[in-house]
């Protein structure tokens, strides 16, 4: 199955630590697929926004999106490529013009 980029929005809207644990420890199951992530608290609504680089096919990107988003007060959302181009070669091949 080829690999895909994408884009995973999580929005934290009850910050119970209950609920923090199980996404940290969610999240530290699938570093490997992570290759960014950014977090920001907007105190004046009460929510905190996770913003979450992948790389992975989209059974693992689904499977990590899943299991957020069957954690109460969360909701998730994710966008990935349709496939990453020069998949197993290397682009920077000194053949190349």
């Amino acid at each position: 199955m080829e690999k895909r980029i994408g884009l995973v929005a999580v929005l934290v809207k009850e910050r119970e630590q209950h609920t923090v644990t199980r996404l940290n420890e969610i999240l530290a199951r699938y570093h490997d697929l992570i290759m960014a992530r950014q977090g920001l608290p907007i105190h004046s609504k009460g929510i905190h926004l996770i913003s979450l680089v992948v790389e992975g096919t989209s059974d693992e990107i689904g499977a990590l999106s899943g299991q957020i988003g069957r954690l109460p007060g969360i909701a998730v959302k994710s966008v990935l490529t349709p496939q990453i181009e020069g998949e197993g070669r290397d682009d920077h091949d000194s053949n190349s013009p």
